[in-house]
Parts: structure tokens; C-alpha cells; sequence
């Protein structure tokens, strides 16, 4: 009665532990398979004890189970002849029962020995048939106790090493069986197969499970002393505190290696969300580059106007130091044709060429804004989440958000074309340079506006001209009206140099501030993605090891029913 107490509190308490798992599962977003196997674990609690037997199709599986169950129930044969698992429980013999699962079979055989007991008959883990394989790699993790069967003529294959790993991942308890023993003559040989096969477990399995050699056709013949000697083990294995404990230990087990996976999901998401952290920071430098980039480019332009600037003006300081001088003085009185020839010697083609290089300088704003978004969809191609990894809700949720910055910069790139980025900033240019002079009118040209402040050049020029004659006045006050020209012309193209600088410098701010805007709009999503992702790992972390520490405790619980 004691022991029957313990057990059901014991089996209470990992229901609930249980429920607990599958419910932090679900909430992390876990793979099916990994929901499934969780169900499972706790819909095995409420199945009769499952004495799973797994082994190579041509180790004589169904020879064996005909032999341990005194009768031929099962087919045999030299080829995969087990194509579904099946269940034998006690009852009486009847057709075999289908189940909701297609592949698994229940059969009922009237065996005292099989009572509270299944005894499941699963296909070759290496047979032709894959799907004979899958079928058994799916059942393993229900088994509350595995018999592995290997052949004597071929002990502990590799196939089978890596079969018996899946049994270690998920903490099956193991009894090794080495069938064909009447194939090994000397009692060396079969100690040598003992020995092997035993070291070959305890290097899959870190521990050294018993090993029994049987001959399922000496005992159908008579008897069998390897088979008396496992019946024994079964015994004793399967009275009802043993198959209690076993019974509970191994949803624990299966729940373990669930928190394991997700545990490893979880060390994987991390290690994502670092490297996604690197990918922004250096889409931050790309940004940064792009700045600098542009900053080399504002250099240049400044210094090229600056050229065609001090060009003018030394053409116009030779103009006036040539054209105001009483050797000219004719000339001077005729206003008009002192206009056209300072426009034909000292203006020259300067709107024009100011409209070049600011039709240059738009170019060269549109070059660098495509190449860098071309460069940060690239960049982010390059991080995108590969198709066949495994499919949670933390690689759904980034890809989408991976996918939609790289889609902003595939759209800005398919969205805004040359003409109309060069038609924005020309607009932003005209803008801002008919605001340095106080013109409201649209339509005017950069060249237009140009020749506009040069016009205030002209004007004032001729105005101090205005009202010389030939009294001794005006000639006594030429030299003065020369030099005051040339510094007004000095201060006229001191403004417009200023003009046209705060012009560039504008342009290329607004198109930092574009460039910045748009990708941080891109990339404000996932960076509260990350920070959210972060917290709920870290939160799923402390919640793991809640779980983990109460799934110890119960576990040292159980085995002490031993």
C-alpha cells in the first residue's frame, strides 16, 4: 500500500509537470514534432507499460518474440516481413486491430505473462523499406523498456550504434540481446561478442547495460539457458514496482530531451540575434560609409564651384581695372554696352557652367544613394534565414521582418528612379537658392537664378557709375569709383559663393537625412523584434530551468522506488 500511495502521488505530480512542459512548448512556438512527442509523453502515462523491442530486420526479431512467447505469433522470414509495429497484449487471440494510427497493429494473445504489459514488435532500423526505419525512430521515445536485438554473425553494426544513440537521447532504459548465439561455437567467441557488444553500448550510452546471448531456435527446439536467464531479468524487471518506476521515469525522460531541444532552439536563437546584431551594426557602418562617401563628394563640388567662382571674379576684377579708366571714359557713358561687355568678358558662360556642376553634383547624389541601397539589400540577402532550417515561430517571425528590410531597399531602389531622385533634388536646389536671393517665381533655372545675382552685380556696377561726366569732379573720383566697384563685385561674389555653398551643403544634408530616415524605417521593426526576441528568451530560459530543476527532483524521486 505504501508504495501504491507514493506511486499515484508520483503520478499526479507529473501529470502536472507534464502540462507544464507541453504548456511552455506551445508558448515558445516549438516544431510539431516536438508538441507531438510531448502529448505523447503525457498520453503515456495512461497506456500499459510498453516493453519495445527494436533491433537490424535480420536480426530475428519475430524468431525471438515466437520463442520468448512459447508460440509462433508473429511472421518470419529472410526478408522485412514486419511492415507495421505491432502490439501484443493479453486477451484472447482474435484478427489483429487496427488503431488510429495506419502503422501500428494491436494484437491480443492469451499469455498470463503479458498482463498490464505490451509488447510491441517494431521493423527493421536498417530495412530497405525507409519507412520501416521512421516508424521505428518515431515509437522509440514511448517505450518504458527497450530490448535491442543485434545478431551474432553480426554484432553492433554501425546502423545499429546509431540507433542505440536515439535510444540514449532519449533516456531509454536498455537491455542488450545478441540473438543467433548458436552460431558461435566456443564459449571464447561468445564471450568475445559479449564483450564487444558491451563496450559498444557503453560508448553510446555511458554506461554498461546487460547483455544476454539467446538462440531463438534452440529455444522454439527445447530450451535455451540465454533465454532463462533473461526471462529472470524480465521478471524481476517487471514485477510492479520496477515497471512503476520505469513506467513514470520515461515521459520524464522524454520531457527532458523536449527541454533539451528547445533549451538548444533557444542557445540557437541567441546566437542569431548576436550575429543579426552585427548585420545592423554594420548596415551602421554601410550608413556611416555612405555618409563619408558623400561628404568626399560635397568637397569636390564645393571646390569646382569655388573654381568657376574665382574664375569670374578674376575675369571681372581684369574687366573693371581695364574698362573704368578716364582712356575709357567714352565708353563708360554708354551704360548698356558696358553691361554686354562685361557680360561677354567676365561673365562669360558662368550660369551655364554653375548649372553643370550642379546637374553633376545630382548625378553624383544619385550614384551614391542606389549603390547604397544596392549595397544593403545585398548585405541582407546575404543574412536571410536559409529555406531548410528547422521552422519555428522565432524563424518565421525574423524572416518576415529580415525580408521586409530588404524589400524596403528593393522597393526604394525599383520605386525611385534617377529622373526622379535628379528631379527632387534639382527642385530642392532651385528651392533653396530662391530663397537666398528672395525669389518666389517657380520655373526659373539654376543657371537663371545665377545670372539674377550676377544681374545684381551689373546693377550696382553701373550704378556707381551713374551720373559721371567729364568735370574735373568726375574724373578726380574715378580711381575711387574703381576701387569701390571691385569691392562690391568682391562682396556680390562672396554672396553668391555662400549661396551656392549653403545650396550644396543642404542638399547633401537632406540626402543624409533621407538616407538615414529610410533605413531606420526599414529597420526599426526587427530592432524591436530583437529586443523583444531577447527578453523572451531570456524569460523562456528562467522558465526552462523551473522546470528543469522540478523535473530533477521528481526524476530523483522515482528512481529511489527502486
Amino acid at each position: 500500500m505504501l508504495v501504491s500511495n507514493t506511486v499515484s502521488d508520483l503520478l499526479a505530480r507529473e501529470r502536472v509537470l507534464l502540462a507544464d512542459v507541453l504548456a511552455f512548448l506551445e508558448s515558445q512556438g516549438s516544431p510539431p514534432e516536438t508538441m507531438e512527442h510531448a502529448r505523447s509523453a503525457i498520453a503515456n502515462l495512461d497506456e500499459v507499460f510498453l516493453l519495445v523491442v527494436v533491433g537490424e530486420f535480420n536480426a530475428g526479431k519475430s524468431s525471438f518474440l515466437n520463442a520468448l512467447l512459447g508460440q509462433d505469433v508473429l511472421p518470419e522470414g529472410v526478408t522485412p516481413t514486419t511492415d507495421r509495429i505491432y502490439v501484443l497484449t493479453h486477451g484472447e487471440r482474435g484478427e489483429p486491430q487496427a488503431t488510429a494510427d495506419p502503422f501500428v497493429v494491436r494484437l491480443k494473445v492469451p499469455l498470463e505473462n503479458l498482463q498490464n504489459i505490451a509488447l510491441v514488435d517494431t521493423p527493421g532500423t536498417n530495412a530497405i523499406i525507409r519507412q520501416h526505419q521512421t516508424l521505428t525512430e518515431g515509437f522509440l521515445p514511448r517505450a518504458d523498456l527497450v530490448l535491442f536485438l543485434t545478431s551474432a554473425d553480426r554484432p553492433f553494426t554501425e546502423s545499429e550504434r546509431q540507433f542505440l544513440t536515439l535510444a540514449q537521447r532519449w533516456g531509454r532504459s536498455v537491455i542488450l540481446i545478441v540473438n543467433k548465439a548458436d552460431l558461435l561455437e566456443a564459449d571464447v567467441q561468445r564471450e568475445q561478442v559479449r564483450i564487444f557488444v558491451q563496450q559498444g553500448a557503453r560508448g553510446v550510452l555511458g554506461l554498461a547495460p546487460p547483455v544476454y546471448l539467446v538462440s531463438a531456435r534452440r529455444e522454439q527446439r527445447g530450451g535455451d539457458e540465454g533465454f532463462a536467464r533473461l526471462r529472470a531479468d524480465l521478471e524481476a524487471r517487471l514485477s510492479d514496482a520496477e515497471r512503476a518506476r520505469l513506467k513514470l521515469q520515461s515521459p520524464l525522460s522524454v520531457v527532458r530531451e523536449l527541454l533539451a531541444g528547445e533549451e538548444r532552439r533557444a542557445n540557437a536563437a541567441r546566437e542569431t540575434l548576436r550575429q543579426d546584431a552585427e548585420t545592423l551594426r554594420d548596415l551602421e557602418a554601410q550608413r556611416e560609409r555612405h555618409r563619408d562617401t558623400m561628404l568626399g563628394e560635397l568637397d569636390g563640388q564645393l571646390n569646382r564651384l569655388n573654381r568657376l567662382l574665382s574664375e569670374f571674379e578674376n575675369r571681372a576684377d581684369k574687366f573693371i581695372d581695364e574698362h573704368l579708366r578716364l582712356s575709357k571714359v567714352r565708353s563708360l557713358l554708354n551704360s548698356r554696352q558696358l553691361e554686354d561687355k562685361f557680360r561677354e568678358e567676365a561673365v562669360r558662360d558662368l550660369p551655364e557652367a554653375i548649372e553643370r556642376q550642379f546637374e553633376s553634383m545630382i548625378d553624383r547624389f544619385v550614384e551614391a544613394n542606389l549603390h547604397f541601397w544596392e549595397d544593403v539589400q545585398a548585405f541582407l540577402v546575404r543574412r536571410a534565414p536559409q529555406r531548410d532550417v528547422a521552422r519555428t515561430r522565432f524563424s518565421y517571425d525574423r524572416t518576415s521582418l529580415i525580408e521586409g528590410i530588404a524589400g524596403s531597399a528593393q522597393q526604394h531602389l525599383q520605386d525611385v528612379t534617377s529622373e526622379q531622385l535628379a528631379k527632387q533634388l534639382s527642385q530642392d536646389a532651385e528651392d533653396a537658392m530662391k530663397g537666398v536671393i528672395g525669389f518666389g517665381a517657380g520655373g526659373l533655372t539654376l543657371g537663371a537664378l545665377t545670372v539674377a545675382i550676377v544681374g545684381g552685380t551689373l546693377a550696382d556696377l553701373t550704378g556707381v557709375l551713374a551720373g559721371l561726366t567729364l568735370t574735373g569732379l568726375g574724373l578726380f573720383v574715378l580711381p575711387a569709383k574703381r576701387l569701390q566697384a571691385l569691392r562690391q563685385l568682391r562682396v556680390k561674389v562672396g554672396q553668391l559663393r555662400v549661396a551656392l555653398e549653403e545650396i550644396v551643403r543642404r542638399e547633401y544634408e537632406h540626402e543624409q537625412a533621407r538616407a538615414d530616415t529610410r533605413l531606420g524605417d526599414a529597420v526599426k521593426p526587427y530592432t524591436r523584434f530583437t529586443e523583444l526576441e531577447t527578453k523572451r528568451l531570456q524569460d523562456a530560459s528562467n522558465r526552462s530551468a523551473e522546470l528543469r530543476a522540478r523535473l530533477e527532483a521528481l526524476g530523483s524521486e522515482v528512481d529511489a522506488l527502486k
